[in-house]
């Protein structure tokens, strides 16, 4: 059967994963046509556009892992992506610092994690972090000065450009009709169809139920969880980013202070699960996506073992004090009225059905297909490097058709 091909490769989400991996299909194979998918009315509208803006180091992930390789990998690039077409950013550096006695064996495990993952780190003791930071206290710390900051949007709109690749905004993918001796057929909301020989899934909050309308299980669900922020009224008190030591098991950062590339200093985030995908509030509330979420028996197993954890997040969710009490144990010098609502940001975690949250980036393959089915933090950070293995699988898959 003779088919009228609109794409070679179709990309689904205009995030900035998505769109490094067209900015990678094109660069690695010249002619390639590629067209994404978006169904917002602009780039980055979720994710990437939601997050701290900060350009992670790499030092929190396990040695080996993609998230430690990409990251680190991913920050040079990047520091070098936005020199080169004259993004706003900047190498700030980070202290991340322990506040209790328990914490200080997680602070040195960080240093021996950062020295394995070849990023270099100076230990700092409570004097040296004034020098840093007059306002924060702490009882040891540790400085990361390849962290920075940028804006990751803009990032993603020079993807787009630089691409060449057709972008579709406004395309709410509804219907996939994947044929592995033919290839996959798109039908959007208004009725439009767009046929490539290969489809690549970077659709991130909604990656699994993309995964399953190709026809493929993909053995997870996305559980969102969302992030809230506060500004804070009086900037000066913090001159760069603060981090606090993160716990384990959990693939959350903790409430940290970021002084962005527009000079204000955004507080948080925490991490409490959402009513939608897209939740970015408490009133924010999809009752067919709440029941899918509540169905998948991973959910439950991971509030049985994560229950206190999850009880503290929403208790600082829902009570201004208790998030202020959580940043005064880096600043003490912040009060109630120092704290801003700012706009949220909901994350895609990836829980399998043994309600294991998983805590590397994870890319699968199907018939004619590419999934990227788990890429939160430091996903932007590390975007480049993913687009270009996404990009190789793509390709590979493209050279067999």
């Amino acid at each position: 059967m003779r088919v009228a091909y609109d794409c070679d490769v179709l990309v689904i989400g205009g995030g900035i994963v998505g769109l490094a991996t067209a900015y990678a299909i094109t660069r690695a194979a010249p002619g390639t046509r590629v067209t994404v998918l978006e169904k917002e009315r602009g780039p980055a509208r979720h994710q990437t556009g939601r997050n701290s803006g900060v350009i992670h180091s790499g030092i929190y992930y396990r040695p080996g892992s993609l998230k430690a390789r990409y990251a680190v990998r991913g920050a040079a690039e990047m520091v070098k992506f936005c020199a080169e077409y004259d993004i706003a950013h900047a190498v700030t550096g980070k202290l991340i610092v322990a506040t209790e006695k328990a914490e200080l064996p997680r602070l040195h495990g960080l240093v021996q994690r950062g020295r394995e993952n070849g990023i270099p780190v100076r230990e700092l003791g409570p004097a040296q972090i004034a020098e840093y930071e007059p306002q924060v206290r702490g009882l040891a710390a540790i400085h990361v000065g390849t962290t920075g900051v940028c804006d990751f949007v803009a990032v993603a709109r020079q993807l787009a450009e630089s691409s060449g690749a057709e972008i579709r905004y406004g395309a709410q993918v509804v219907r996939i009709d994947r044929r592995p001796s033919l290839g996959v057929a798109v039908r959007m909301e208004d009725g439009a169809v767009v046929r490539g020989r290969v489809l690549v899934n970077c659709a991130g909050l909604h990656c699994d139920e993309i995964a399953r309308l190709a026809g493929d299980e993909p053995g997870m669900r996305i559980i969102p969880f969302r992030g809230e922020y506060y500004s804070l009224a009086r900037p000066e008190l913090v001159h760069g980013l603060v981090y606090p030591v993160p716990d384990p098991a959990f693939p959350f950062l903790g409430v940290h202070l970021t002084r962005g590339i527009d000079g204000g200093v955004h507080i948080g985030p925490n991490a409490v699960p959402a009513l939608a995908r897209e939740g970015y509030g408490w009133g924010v509330v999809r009752p067919r996506e709440v029941g899918a979420a509540v169905a998948w028996p991973g959910s439950w197993r991971m509030a049985r073992r994560h229950w206190r954890y999850g009880v503290g997040e929403l208790r600082r969710s829902v009570s201004k004090a208790a998030f202020t009490g959580a940043v005064r144990r880096l600043l003490p010098a912040v009060t109630p009225d120092d704290l801003i609502p700012a706009s949220a940001g909901v994350r895609a975690q990836a829980v399998l059905r043994d309600g294991t949250l998983v805590d590397d980036f994870l890319i699968e393959e199907g018939p004619r297909t590419v999934h990227v089915l788990n890429a939160p933090s430091p996903a932007a950070t590390a975007s480049l490097p993913i687009g270009r293995e996404v990009a190789r699988r793509a390709l590979g898959v493209l050279a067999g058709t």
